[in-house]
């Protein structure tokens, strides 16, 4: 199991995972965003999740080597109760279980709250973050076919939920 903490995520925190996601936005399909995040930028997301949301980060020695959190699902009042999660691991810092650590502590907070449905999206094929859903019992609930076009290449969606 990795050594460091998780915790709530501040605006201090922007900085680390910009730089994580903006990993992600150059070189993946994990992301389907094109153009790299500014700081300000994700200073706002962080602020706009934590408003009725969730947002941890994983610290190794000072410095954010991972993040997840749980947003809204959908803007309708109905689906108040479903959040849509998401998990990024610093480049070099995967294999290390970060993502597990971040999940276990997330699905903590959200089975003690009055969430009902957890749904993650994943981009296809991502194996790794395949595994990381079902071990925490999310099961594949749609596929969604080339509805994304990243690099020159049409990309395929998978869904995963779990009811709590």
């Amino acid at each position: 199991m990795a050594e460091g903490n998780v915790r709530s995520a501040t605006l201090d925190d922007a900085p680390d995972v910009a730089r994580i996601y903006n990993y992600y936005i150059e070189i993946s399909i994990a992301t389907f965003e094109e153009s790299a995040l500014s700081i300000e930028e994700v200073e706002r997301r962080i602020r706009e999740t934590t408003r009725s949301h969730h947002w941890l980060v994983f610290e190794l020695e000072g410095v954010t080597r991972g993040y997840a959190y749980a947003g809204e699902y959908h803007p309708r009042d109905a689906y108040r109760h479903s959040v849509e999660i998401s998990v990024y691991i610093e480049n070099g810092f995967t294999g290390r279980r970060i993502g597990q650590r971040l999940y276990e502590e997330l699905f903590r907070i959200l089975e003690a709250g009055d969430t009902h449905a957890v749904i993650g999206g994943i981009s296809l094929p991502n194996d790794g973050s395949v595994a990381l859903h079902e071990r925490f019992g999310m099961e594949k609930v749609a596929h969604f076919k080339e509805v994304g076009r990243k690099f020159g290449e049409w990309i395929d969606v998978g869904y995963w939920e779990r009811i709590l």
